[in-house]
């Protein structure tokens, strides 16, 4: 008799188990940068950083699988370390800031690793083009933050490597290398509020080109040396 409630118990328990929600988190702008290193000349690579990303992600360590991100990236406050540098590649004929001020990664597949490694891959949208892109990606810590307000936040670092030219970012061929290295910094904390990225997520193919309706071949423009 014991054994029978005891499985019963445990039948009744298991959907429960099943489907807990993952926890949904919201991305810490201050604490989230995003690093690109791209050739100079041959001479060197020029480094540079975005910050202020925003974005959300649901994630459940014990399930890498089920995580989903959505995250946007503010092109505009692109930052190489000179201003002149930072005008050129958000001219027209590079990153065209004014009309593509910001980037989109959606999350559309995560493969773990192990317990703290993951590839996700996802569509990233930049200058109005979207091309599939894996991350390599790595959680640091996911614990309850030591400073107030004291909430549950997860850290990671993440690496890819992507072809300017695949997202029409193709000026000045002969000076700027083609591809271009990221290193991500992300801190996300736990939000019940943040919204779903699967309510958001686009519908496109993975690897689908796209550009807005207005998208036309842009005009000649004076172009200045980065």
């Amino acid at each position: 008799m014991l054994k029978r409630l005891t499985l019963s118990l445990l039948l009744a328990a298991t959907p429960l188990l099943v489907t807990a929600a993952p926890d949904r988190y919201r991305l810490d702008p201050v604490h989230t940068r995003v690093l690109f290193a791209v050739e100079h000349a041959g001479f060197s690579h020029a480094l540079g950083t975005v910050s202020g990303s925003d974005g959300v992600l649901v994630f459940d360590p014990d399930d890498w699988r089920s995580a989903r991100l959505e995250v946007s990236v503010p092109i505009q406050r692109l930052d190489l370390g000179d201003a002149k540098w930072n005008t050129a590649t958000l001219a027209r004929n590079l990153l065209d800031g004014e009309r593509f001020p910001e980037a989109r990664f959606v999350s559309t597949h995560v493969e773990p690793i192990d317990p703290t490694h993951a590839n996700v891959t996802g569509q990233l949208t930049v200058r109005g083009v979207t091309r599939e892109v894996t991350l390599a990606v790595t959680l640091n810590a996911l614990k309850r933050h030591p400073l107030p307000p004291f909430r549950r936040t997860a850290g990671f670092s993440a690496t890819a490597t992507l072809s300017r030219s695949d997202f029409g970012v193709d000026g000045w061929a002969s000076m700027i290398g083609d591809e271009v290295q990221l290193r991500i910094e992300a801190e996300a904390v736990r939000d019940r509020n943040a919204g779903d990225p699967a309510d958001t997520a686009p519908t496109e193919a993975p690897g689908t080109p796209t550009a807005p309706a207005d998208s036309d071949t842009p005009q000649p423009v004076q172009e200045t040396t980065p």
